[in-house]
C-alpha cells in the first residue's frame, strides 16, 4: 500500500507546481498521471478518455455556465446598480452608513450570481465612486467590499458548491441550504462590526447620511423586486422540489433575459459579450474539473484516503484536532493559491478523512467553503483584495489588505461558532430535508 511519505511528497509536488505558475489543471493531471505510472501501470492512462467523457456529460455541472451567463446578464441590464441604490437609501443611516450598503448588495447579488469575483468587481465599481466624495476611511470601505464578496461562495447559488457536490457526490440542494443560515449570519456579523467600528472612531464613516423620505424608500422597493425575483425562481424551485439545481439555473437565465429585455438591455452586442465571459470562465473551471476528477480515481485506487484516516489515528488526533489542523492547512494554502484551485485540489484527499472522522459532508462543505472564502481575503493571494484594487486603479492594495483584517479575524471565529455548534449549519437541511 502506498506510504503517507508518498502521498505528502506527490501532494506537495502539486502544490509546488501551482506556486510556479503552471497552470491548475495541468498540475493536477501530471500529479495523477504519475501516481498512475508509478503505481499502477501506464495502461490505466488510458482511461482518463473515458473519465473525461463522463465527467463532462454530468447533467449537475451544466449549472455552472448557467450561473455565471446569470450573473453576467444581471449585471449587465443594469439590475445591480439599482439594486445598490435601492438599499444604501434603507441602510445609510445605520452606523456606518453606506459601508452597510456594501454588505448588504454584495449579499443580494451573491444570491443570483454565486461567484465572489464577480461580486466584488460588479459592487466595487457601483461603489468606489460613492465612498470618494463622502469622506468615508478609504480602508475600511475597501474591506468591506472584499470581506462582502466572499459571501458569493456561501449564499446560494454558489459555484463552489456545486463543485465541492459532484466532486463529493453530496446533494447539491442540501449544500444550497445549508449555507442559507451561516451565509446571512455572517452578513449580520460583518455589518455589526462596521457598526461598532463606525461608534467607536466615528470618523471612518464620514459624514452622517441625510434622511431619506419614507416615500422614497418605499419608492425604492420597486429595484429589489428584479433581485428578490430571480432568487425566488432559482432557489424556490430548488426546495420546492420543481426543479433541480441545473434546471433552476436555466430558469434563472429566462428570468434575466425577461428583466434585461424590460430594462431594454438585451441587444445582440450584451448577449455576445455575457456568452463570450461565460464561455472563458466555464472552460477554465471544466479543464480544472475534468482534471480533478481523475485524481480522484486515482486517489481512490490507490487507498490514499484509508492510508491517510489510518496515520490521523495513530497520531493521537480528535475530531476537533483533525478540524484545527485543517484549519492552519487551509489557512496556509490560502495564502498561496486561489480558491478554486485549493478547493479541488484538496477534497478528492480531506473528505474521505473527514467522513471517516464522523463529520457530516454537507457540514464540511459549509466549512470548506468559509475557508474558501476566507483565502478569498488573505495575503499574498487573496483574490478579492486583487479584484478590488483593480476596481479602484490607484495607490497600493496593502490599503485594501489592512481594511479586511477585522473581516478576517470574524471569519475566523465563525468557523469555530460552527465547529462548536454544527446545528448552525445543519438545522436547516435537517428541517427543510
Amino acid at each position: 500500500m502506498i506510504s503517507v511519505t508518498e502521498v505528502l511528497l506527490g501532494f506537495g509536488l502539486m502544490i509546488s507546481m501551482m506556486a510556479l505558475g503552471i497552470h491548475v489543471a495541468v498540475a493536477i493531471f501530471t500529479t495523477a498521471a504519475l501516481g498512475a505510472m508509478l503505481y499502477l501501470g501506464t495502461p490505466l492512462l488510458f482511461s482518463f478518455g473515458d473519465l473525461l467523457w463522463g465527467t463532462l456529460n454530468d447533467f449537475i455541472l451544466t449549472a455552472i455556465p448557467l450561473f455565471i451567463l446569470l450573473g453576467e446578464l444581471l449585471l449587465r441590464a443594469g439590475i445591480t446598480e439599482r439594486m445598490y441604490s435601492a438599499l444604501s437609501v434603507w441602510l445609510n443611516r445605520l452606523p456606518g452608513g453606506l459601508l452597510h450598503t456594501n454588505i448588504g448588495a454584495s449579499s443580494v447579488f451573491a444570491a443570483m450570481s454565486g461567484s465572489s469575483v464577480a461580486t466584488a468587481a460588479t459592487i466595487g465599481t457601483v461603489a468606489l465612486p460613492a465612498f470618494a466624495e463622502r469622506g468615508y476611511s478609504e480602508r475600511l470601505a475597501l474591506g468591506t467590499l472584499a470581506a462582502g464578496a466572499t459571501l458569493g461562495i456561501l449564499i446560494p447559488p454558489s459555484i463552489n458548491m456545486i463543485i465541492y457536490g459532484a466532486i463529493t457526490n453530496t446533494s447539491i440542494g442540501a449544500l444550497f441550504i445549508a449555507g442559507i443560515v451561516p451565509g446571512l449570519a455572517l452578513a449580520a456579523t460583518f455589518m455589526l462590526v462596521i457598526m461598532g467600528m463606525s461608534l467607536l472612531r466615528p470618523g471612518v464613516a464620514g459624514e452622517r447620511e441625510p434622511r431619506v423620505p419614507l416615500a422614497q424608500r418605499l419608492r425604492s422597493l420597486v429595484d429589489l423586486l428584479p433581485p428578490a425575483f430571480v432568487f425566488a425562481i432559482v432557489i424556490g424551485s430548488i426546495y420546492s422540489g420543481w426543479a433541480t439545481p441545473t434546471e433552476a439555473a436555466a430558469l434563472g437565465v429566462v428570468a434575466a433575459l425577461l428583466l434585461a429585455a424590460l430594462n431594454r438591455k438585451l441587444t445582440i452586442a450584451m448577449l455576445h459579450e455575457c456568452f463570450l465571459s461565460m464561455a472563458r470562465t466555464t472552460a477554465m473551471i471544466m479543464l480544472i474539473i475534468s482534471a480533478a476528477f481523475f485524481l480522484n480515481y486515482i486517489v481512490g485506487i490507490l487507498g490514499i484516503p484509508f492510508a491517510l484516516t489510518q496515520w490521523v489515528s495513530e497520531l493521537g488526533l480528535s475530531p476537533l484536532g483533525l478540524i484545527l489542523a485543517l484549519v492552519v492547512f487551509y489557512l496556509v494554502l490560502g495564502c498561496f493559491l486561489e480558491t478554486l484551485s485549493m478547493m479541488i485540489a484538496t477534497v478528492p484527499i480531506v473528505v474521505p478523512m473527514v467522513v471517516q472522522f464522523g463529520f457530516d459532508p454537507v457540514w464540511f462543505g459549509v466549512f470548506l467553503v468559509i475557508m474558501m472564502e476566507i483565502s478569498l481575503i488573505t495575503p499574498p493571494i487573496g483574490m478579492n483584495l486583487y479584484v478590488v484594487q483593480g476596481v479602484r486603479g490607484r495607490g497600493s492594495i496593502v490599503d485594501v489588505m489592512i481594511g479586511s483584517l477585522p473581516f478576517l479575524a470574524v471569519m475566523l471565529g465563525f468557523v469555530a461558532l460552527i465547529t462548536a455548534w454544527p446545528a448552525i449549519v445543519l438545522w436547516l437541511p435537517g428541517v427543510m430535508g
